[in-house]
C-alpha cells in the first residue's frame, strides 16, 4: 500500500492515518525522543498538526473521517518526517514544555529537558517560600523555555536569559513576545555569565551542552538536524559545565541553588570531583543526569571546583 492514491482510498479516519504512519516511521526506524517517546505519539503530533487541530484532542475525534485535502495534507508531514529525518517540533516549528507552546526551528534545541517537572513544582522542596523568590537566571536558554517556564511558575520574579548564539535568542525573543513576559524576562548575548549585570540569584538553572564528541558522531540523524553549539561540549562534554561550577557561585545569593543537567556526562561529573555532593533529582515522568547545589554547598568545595 505504498502507491499515495491507494493509502488516501484505503485510509479514511484520523485513526487510520495515526495508525499507518507510526507503522511507516518503524519501517523507516526513525529516531524519537524530542518531545514523544514513540512511533505512535510522533505519528498523532504530525497527523493533528496537519489538519489543524490541539494536541490534546478528545479521543473520541480520532474516527472522525478526514477530507481528501486533508489526507493529501498529513501523507505529506509524514512523508517528511521520514525523508529528511527532522524531529516531529520542527516540521511543525512548535514544542511543549511545562504545559506551555513555544516556537521552535533548527536554530535552537527542540525543548525536551526533565527540569520542566521541577519548574512546576516551583523547585520544592528546595525553595521553601516560593513567593520570597526575585532573581532566576536560565543559562544557554535556546528557546527560551525554562526562563519563560519560570516566569509563569515566579510571576513576581525578574529572570534574565542567556545564549552564545544570536540566532537562538532571536528565537527566545519570539517566544518571551509570544508569551508577553517582556517585562519579566531580559534575554543577554554571551558565553554564561560574562554579560550578565552584577546581581545574584535565587535560582540559576541550566540546561547547557554536555554531550562528548564521540556520543555526539554516533547520535541518530535526528538529533544532527539540531544546532551541535547547543549539544556538543569539550573536555568529555563536560567544558561548559565545570565553568558554570567555577563561577556559579559568585552569582548565587546566599541561600541560592544550582540546577544543572547534564544527562549522559553525568558518570564522568562525579569521576571529575568524586568528594562534591552532587543532589542527583529524581522525576515521576522520567528523566535523569539533573543535579542540584547549594550556594552554601558551592563555597563550601569552591577549591575543588576551581
Amino acid at each position: 500500500m505504498n502507491d499515495r492514491s491507494a493509502v488516501i482510498s484505503a485510509l479514511t479516519t484520523l485513526r487510520d492515518y495515526v495508525r499507518w504512519g507510526a507503522s511507516r516511521f518503524n519501517q523507516a526506524k526513525l529516531c524519537f525522543g524530542h518531545g514523544t517517546v514513540n512511533a505512535i505519539d510522533e505519528a498523532a503530533a504530525l497527523v493533528l498538526h496537519a489538519i489543524h487541530q490541539p494536541h490534546d484532542l478528545p479521543a473520541g475525534y480520532f474516527n472522525c473521517v478526514l477530507s481528501l485535502e486533508e489526507r493529501e495534507d498529513v501523507l505529506n508531514l509524514l512523508q517528511r518526517r521520514i525523508e529528511e529525518r527532522l524531529p516531529a517540533a520542527y516540521l511543525t516549528g512548535e514544542a511543549w514544555f511545562a504545559g506551555l507552546a513555544f516556537k521552535v526551528d533548527p536554530r535552537v534545541l527542540v525543548p525536551r529537558s526533565p527540569i520542566a517537572e521541577l519548574i512546576e513544582q516551583r523547585f520544592s522542596p528546595w525553595i521553601g517560600e516560593p513567593e520570597a523568590v526575585e532573581d532566576i537566571l536560565d543559562l544557554c536558554t535556546g528557546s527560551g523555555c525554562i526562563a519563560i517556564a519560570c516566569a509563569y511558575a515566579f510571576p513576581d520574579a525578574d529572570v534574565d536569559a542567556v545564549d552564545i548564539s544570536a540566532d537562538a535568542l532571536d528565537v527566545a525573543a519570539s517566544n518571551v513576545e509570544r508569551h508577553e513576559v517582556e517585562d519579566q524576562v531580559s534575554l543577554y548575548q554571551g558565553d554564561l555569565f560574562a554579560a550578565l549585570p552584577e546581581k545574584r540569584y535565587d535560582i540559576i538553572v541550566s540546561n547547557p551542552p554536555y554531550v562528548n564528541s564521540e556520543e555526539w558522531e554516533g547520535l541518530p540523524a535526528e538529533f544532527h538536524a539540531e544546532p551541535k553549539l547547543g549539544l556538543e561540549a569539550a573536555d568529555n562534554g563536560l567544558a561548559a559545565v565545570k565553568q558554570i561550577l567555577r563561577e556559579a557561585g559568585e552569582f548565587l545569593k546566599p541561600e541560592g541553588i544550582l540546577v544543572v543537567e547534564v544527562g549522559s556526562s553525568a558518570e564522568a561529573l562525579e569521576e571529575a570531583y568524586p568528594e562534591v555532593p552532587f543532589c542527583w533529582l529524581d522525576f515521576e515522568r522520567g528523566g535523569d543526569g539533573v543535579f542540584l547545589l547549594t550556594a552554601e554547598q558551592l563555597r563550601e568545595y569552591s577549591a575543588l571546583l576551581s
